[in-house]
């Protein structure tokens, strides 16, 4: 029986502000444990919770760039479950009313453009953190991320494949990243995805028992647990038994999925309405003010980047992927740089020294002015591309530019015809054979003679240029 796999995905993304949903708190990383902390989100008695104008903003961009519509009014609601990492016994989230509902994404998977829905997107708080001991059996408690602000995506299961998958949470993660509300940082679980899989008959409408799926820190393991989850679940049905509603965690190193525990469903956390928080009422003005505010997303870019400066689809993906490597991009095209020459330029010298170095873009001791100064220095013949490999490594080195550079180390390209003549016929007298053989048909020879000329500039010839003088003095033979 052939199957397909049913999968959607929850998303939590943790917000960019300086102070945390219901508090004053920093929600600066990385911390002493329970230094940022105060009465509010360690839930002692008497105290209430105040909401984070900034969280709202931040949620209401984040709907409109995936196409919901937003409630004019959503309720606040406590879900309730005891962990220790939970200090008030419930989490302050939103659920029978969020702030938006029914949007979508668009995504491409191997040409294929699919439309992948999106249910909801809710706001609410973070638990803390449990800290495991090697060496003890004990676990310890941080509440330092306790009420650092979050929005919940949730998608319709309209996924179908693990690529599927991949795409979308990276698309999803882009746009949030782009409008500057999540750094997108899976490793440091800023930004988390919980799968919903199941798999069906092929031409079933009715959709099969579902597992979620936790603990994937990439989009690789998104897709790696997938793959096996849907293969296990086969190989269940296949074997004439059921599949079990539960929560499962992905080991990537056994590449398996472990069952964790059963399945909770909305009831199990007797959701109901925070009593200490009013409804919120947004305004059709406080979103138009939000929607004026957004940048130019991933998807409208990369279709401009094509489209103005003539790029492959593959070079403008690579260039908008950031919106920090877009914006230096353009700024060195608007510095009088060529935009495919610039493209290769960041794409290749500048993206492999930054790698080499652990820097981001915006650190880069080379900017837009400086880099296209340099592609200037090739286009009009006074370095050789060869030779501005070497000059560009010694800008980053130093943070000095190209002109400078040039001039100290005389690396100038020779470019005199005169000159270049000269010591082409020098080379030529001094190799008589294999002028000769290349004049007899051997045109593979012309290499010889370029290297020769390069040789004696030390590089510095003008590679073009001497092709053109060497054909013609080969030829008068």
């Amino acid at each position: 029986m052939q199957y397909e796999a049913v999968i959607g995905l929850e998303v939590h993304a943790q917000l960019l502000t300086e102070s945390k949903i219901f508090c004053g708190c920093s929600t600066a990383f990385g911390q002493p444990p329970n230094s940022n902390t105060c009465p509010v989100c360690l839930g002692m008695p008497g105290v209430l919770p105040v909401l984070n104008r900034q969280v709202v903003e931040f949620a209401i961009a984040a709907a409109l760039a995936t196409n919901c519509t937003i409630a004019e009014r959503s309720v606040w609601a406590r879900k309730n479950y005891f962990y220790p990492d939970l200090p008030k016994g419930y989490q302050i989230s939103q659920f029978e009313a969020p702030i938006a509902e029914h949007g979508w994404l668009d995504i491409t998977v191997d040409g294929d453009q699919r439309r992948i829905g999106i249910t909801r997107i809710h706001m609410e708080e973070d638990a803390g953190k449990l800290v495991h001991d090697d060496r003890d059996p004990v676990s310890y408690v941080d509440l330092n991320r306790t009420g650092t602000p979050l929005i919940e995506i949730v998608s319709e299961p309209d996924i179908r494949t693990p690529a599927e998958a991949a795409t979308y949470l990276k698309t999803l993660r882009d746009i949030l990243v782009y409008l500057e509300v999540c750094d997108g940082n899976m490793e440091e679980g800023s930004f988390r995805c919980d799968a919903n899989v199941s798999i069906r008959p092929v031409g079933q409408q009715e959709l099969g028992i579902r597992t979620e799926l936790k603990n994937m820190n990439s989009f690789r393991n998104v897709a790696a647990a997938l793959d096996y989850e849907i293969r296990r679940q086969r190989v269940v049905l296949e074997g004439g038994d059921a599949v079990v509603q539960e929560t499962r965690l992905w080991d990537a190193d056994a590449g398996k999925t472990h069952a964790m525990r059963g399945k909770e469903e909305a009831h199990d956390y007797r959701y109901f309405p925070d009593p200490d928080l009013l409804p919120l009422v947004i305004e059709p003005q406080w979103i138009q003010r939000v929607r004026d505010s957004l940048p130019e997303l991933p998807a409208a870019k990369r279709s401009r980047f094509e489209d103005s400066y003539g790029l492959s689809a593959y070079d403008a993906e690579v260039l908008t992927a950031s919106r920090a490597v877009a914006d230096f991009f353009e700024a060195t095209v608007q510095a009088g740089a060529e935009p495919k020459k610039a493209a290769n330029w960041i794409m290749g010298e500048l993206m492999g020294a930054l790698k080499a170095e652990s820097r981001q873009i915006g650190d880069s001791r080379v900017g837009p002015a400086e880099l296209a100064g340099l592609i200037g220095l090739i286009s009009d013949g006074t370095i050789s591309g060869k030779m501005a490999k070497e000059v560009f490594g010694l800008m980053m080195s130093s943070g000095r530019p190209a002109a400078e550079i040039i001039k100290e180390k005389g690396l100038e390209q020779v470019s005199d015809a005169g000159e270049l003549e000269a010591i082409l016929r020098g080379i030529i007298e001094a190799h008589p054979k294999e002028a000769e053989a290349y004049r007899a048909g051997k045109k593979k020879l012309m290499g010889f003679f370029v290297g020769q000329v390069m040789k004696a500039t030390k590089g510095q010839a003008n590679p073009k240029l001497v092709n053109q003088l060497a054909a013609k003095l080969l030829g008068e033979g």
